[in-house]
């Protein structure tokens, strides 16, 4: 699809990666961006940028934002939170819970409330941004990296279901990305105009899946390394 005219969704759009698509998308001819944060307040003023309240793990506030948003075409789900906790530790059960409730309950939530919306115009596109992470598992990062994977395993489910209304449905993988979620990270990480302009380039082409980074096609190509990749992480 093309990115001139479109009318956007992105959830988590008042801060770092989903506000660099939100002026990624305007840059490139969007017609409008829904700015989706948990406090629409928190949202620059920017023409074209229209703040909506969502939770994505508040079943009211997605319904409200799917009936506010008749006019989406382009759905991004961005929104996620990092959790550090051991899946052994003492609260690694309840930890992931959380991790798991944004970043797929969540994920599926919003696109189940979105793909009416984007069937009525014309199948459009839905974006899930997932991670390098989403393929192996680095030392504290084991709850987020299962909350990828599993994003990952529900986004070529949602492919394959939304296939026949003509949405295109796209994975995007990436390394650190210079944004506040890991400003603790001592680690060579991509500028979030740069990732964002990667997917949106992504859509136009068609891709159903964006190695957004170098890192993301390292651990991709990985996969056939012996060892794999994926059994012993990405090396510092």
């Amino acid at each position: 699809m093309k990115i001139q005219d479109s009318t956007a969704f992105v959830t988590g759009a008042n801060r770092g990666l989903g506000l660099a698509y939100a002026k990624a998308l305007l840059a490139a001819g969007a017609r409008k961006v829904y700015a989706g944060a948990r406090d629409p307040s928190t949202v620059p003023s920017l023409e074209g940028l229209v703040p909506v309240r969502i939770d994505v793990n508040h079943a009211g506030d997605i319904a409200a934002a799917a009936a506010q948003c008749g006019d989406v075409d382009l759905l991004i789900n961005n929104a996620g939170v990092i959790g550090s906790e051991p899946l052994l530790g003492a609260n690694g059960v309840n930890a992931l819970d959380t991790v798991l409730n944004t970043n797929l309950h969540g994920v599926l939530a919003v696109s189940r409330a979105f793909a009416p919306v984007l069937r009525a115009n014309g199948g459009g596109a839905l974006v899930n941004m997932l991670s390098a992470l989403s393929w192996t598992s680095l030392p504290g990062s084991a709850s987020y990296s299962i909350s990828k994977a599993a994003a990952w395993a529900l986004t070529n489910g949602l492919r394959n279901e939304l296939r026949g209304q003509g949405t295109l449905v796209v994975g995007v993988h990436a390394g650190y990305i210079d944004t506040d979620m890991v400003k603790d990270v001592d680690s060579p990480k991509s500028r979030p105009e740069d990732i964002a302009q990667a997917v949106l380039d992504g859509i136009e082409a068609g891709a159903s899946e964006v190695l957004a980074d170098d890192t993301a096609r390292y651990v991709k190509t990985g996969f056939t390394a012996v060892p794999s990749l994926y059994l012993g992480g990405i090396p510092a």
